[in-house]
């Protein structure tokens, strides 16, 4: 009997893998709050807690599954989880293995909310570079809301307490239910599209639960307030509400009354701030006016408006001067002048007879060299030239002439007419 007790009894090993197959058959979907949660780099899963009033139970969901699901587990999100027990044999530790995951209730819409919200942004309807100045002081203001809700009081009210002077047109929508985002589209193009245009639209509902300013995160509606002509003011809710058409308008208020407040002084401050901007300008022109009178007083100081040769008195000496400096400078260039002519007159009759010694010398040379070169010098030692029967071309030679042709003989004193009767030839040596 002992003998069969002792081999039906388990391990610790056999024990918890036993308990482990056991639970790994029970599936169930669980909802709850997260109240812990583990998600270090380099671990396989996601370690985090899920409670309720009364218990808390340790999950885990391996990494694929985490990272497929899309949510991201913060501490207070309520959670839709599906999947079995489990448990971690070394520890001993029981655990809730989730196969997949959801946000549940209010948190789901919250997360769809962000999801659409980083959309818009990554789009750039969120910058603030695209975002509209709203008027100053607008004529003609349009107020997109529920005819018969709170909001429309407050925005009345507030708008003939402080600015009485805008013309209100009022575009009626629903701003609840399921059709109440492609009416207040309807209201936002209504308002555009109204003769004369608006300078501002207000878009505004009173305080509600989360579902009820749900109609606010519609992408439709978003994309039209982004789009819309005329700055768009929004007043959705109470102070923590914060809708996407509160993200992507020109301006976002807190409430109704905050929008309506927001988008015009009121009589006071504006009467308050034209007394500054009065004051302002008075200051301004009267220190304007009294710096221009002390430069004119500077001005009218000048002897320039006293003494009519102030300034031309200065040229006028110095005229004098210069006509003095011409007078005396005049006759002693002159004397300076007649006496360099005089030593050049006394130079010039010095040299004078001496300038043409050497040209004369030079004119002997020439000449006696030009008389020995002479044909006439030739003639004078008894040679003779003869030419041609015209009197021009000389013959040198015997070749040039024949027999019976008449030759001038030209001699010292004259010419000879002769006629050849014979030639003789001499050889050459």
């Amino acid at each position: 009997m002992e003998d069969s007790e002792q081999s039906s009894a388990y391990t610790v090993t056999q024990a918890m893998n036993a308990a482990k197959r056991g639970l790994e058959k029970i599936r169930l979907t669980v909802i709850g709050e997260v109240s812990e949660f583990n998600d270090k780099p380099g671990y396989k899963a996601a370690y985090f807690t899920v409670h309720d009033d009364d218990c808390s139970m340790p999950c885990l969901m391996w990494r694929d599954r985490y990272n497929a699901s899309g949510v991201t587990l913060q501490a207070g999100m309520l959670v839709e989880l599906t999947g079995n027990f489990s448990c971690y044999p070394a520890k001993g530790r029981l655990q809730f293995s989730v196969a997949s995951m959801q946000v549940a209730g209010e948190g789901k819409l919250r997360m769809q909310v962000a999801q659409l919200a980083r959309k818009l942004e990554a789009e750039g309807l969120m910058d603030a570079s695209r975002k509209r100045r709203v008027p100053p002081l607008p004529q003609r203001i349009a107020v997109v809301t529920s005819p018969r809700g709170k909001a429309v009081h407050d925005v009345i009210r507030t708008l003939r307490r402080r600015y009485p002077l805008g013309e209100l047109l009022i575009c009626g929508v629903p701003v609840e239910g399921q059709d109440a985002p492609a009416r207040i589209i309807q209201g936002l193009e209504a308002a555009c599209a109204a003769t004369p245009a608006p300078d501002v639209i207000l878009l505004v509902r009173g305080g509600g639960s989360y579902e009820d300013l749900m109609p606010f995160n519609d992408e439709s509606l978003a994309r039209a307030v982004a789009a819309s002509p005329i700055p768009v003011v929004t007043g959705i809710g109470h102070e923590p509400d914060n809708s996407i058409c509160d993200m992507v308008s020109d301006r976002r208020c807190s409430t109704p009354t905050a929008a309506a407040e927001a988008i015009a002084l009121s009589t006071e401050e504006l009467s308050n701030k034209l007394a500054n901007a009065q004051d302002a300008l008075r200051r301004s022109v009267e220190n304007y006016m009294q710096v221009q009178q002390a430069q004119l007083d500077r001005l009218l100081d000048r002897p320039l408006w006293h003494d009519t040769h102030y300034l031309t008195g200065s040229y006028f000496q110095t005229l004098d001067a210069m006509e003095e400096r011409l007078l005396r400078a005049i006759p002693d260039a002159l004397r300076a002048d007649a006496h360099a002519l005089e030593l050049l007159k006394g130079r010039l009759l010095n040299l004078g007879p001496h300038l043409c010694d050497g040209f004369g010398r030079d004119i002997a040379l020439c000449a006696t060299k030009l008389d020995a070169l002479s044909p006439l010098k030739t003639l004078s030692r008894g040679y003779s030239i003869t030419y041609a029967a015209d009197g021009h071309s000389i013959v040198d030679s015997v070749q040039h002439v024949n027999d019976g042709d008449h030759i001038q003989v030209q001699v010292q004193d004259g010419r000879l007419a002769c006629t050849v009767n014979a030639i003789e030839r001499e050889a050459h040596v």
